[in-house]
């Protein structure tokens, strides 16, 4: 597995692992175009063959705060350690740029990715009821603060 900046051209790649991961909920090309023609940081991970196993996105708010935009592992890589791996990768380079503050927002009926952020030092510190449409499911802000 790699790790590499997401480019243009695997837009539809990642497409294709939103409409899968988050049906009705899922990104638009336009929003993942925004967020590259805004400099947003965003990886991909990527297989053997080059195909995308992975992606997780990450918006700067200088001067320090940060938030992780997504992370979402096709259904076939799961358990596997790359979402994990990208959380670490977005870190990394909150870290590199001087950011304290990472903020998320996580479905609360995900207690997988929950269990992954709290590992790194995520704590709940809000709820944004409804925040996902059109499944009306609210999310819980999670965040980490480095000392």
């Amino acid at each position: 597995m790699r790790i590499e900046p997401l480019r243009w051209w695997q837009i539809d790649e990642v497409l294709a692992i939103e409409a899968d991961l988050f049906g009705l909920e899922q990104w638009s090309a336009a929003m993942f175009w925004n967020e590259l023609a805004n400099g947003q940081y965003y990886l991909v991970a990527t297989g053997d063959q080059g195909e995308i196993l992975g992606y997780a996105g990450l918006a700067v708010q200088p001067p320090d705060e940060a938030w992780v935009q997504n992370i979402a592992v096709r259904r076939d890589a799961q358990r596997r350690g790359i979402g994990r791996t990208l959380l670490e990768a977005l870190l990394a380079e909150a870290t590199r740029r001087g950011v304290r503050k990472v903020l998320l927002e996580v479905a609360v009926d995900n207690g997988p990715a929950q269990k992954l952020y709290g590992a790194y030092g995520f704590e709940a510190v809000g709820l944004r009821r409804g925040y996902y449409q059109p499944s009306n499911t609210d999310a819980l802000v999670m965040m980490r603060h480095d000392d």
